[in-house]
């Protein structure tokens, strides 16, 4: 049973040799243009989003460091990280000023 999803329309224009190579590349793969699109246009927003969420989250722990001033050091994560195949993992190091 196919479930049919709602769409909308866009226009997309592509360089004349990136539309031939699109079309190829469908008709190599037994598929549509459109579904070649959709599935690279989902690959990109879902990639773009990762990013950005970990952007954000890159930027908020920015702001908490020049808030609180609290950190890590490099050489503390690097011994850290150092001892994670041990029989006993360490904790991870506490943040400090």
């Amino acid at each position: 049973m196919q479930t049919h999803l709602a769409t909308s329309l866009i226009s997309l224009r592509l360089p004349a040799e990136l539309k031939t190579r699109v079309q190829h590349l469908a008709a190599a793969r037994e598929r549509s243009t459109n579904a070649l699109l959709v599935q690279a246009v989902t690959a990109f927003v879902e990639r773009e989003e990762q990013r950005e969420a970990l952007r954000q989250e890159c930027r908020a722990a920015h702001e908490h460091y020049l808030r609180t001033g609290l950190h890590v050091t490099q050489a503390e994560v690097k011994d850290w990280v150092g001892r994670l195949g041990e029989d006993r993992e360490a904790p991870p190091p506490i943040c400090h000023i």
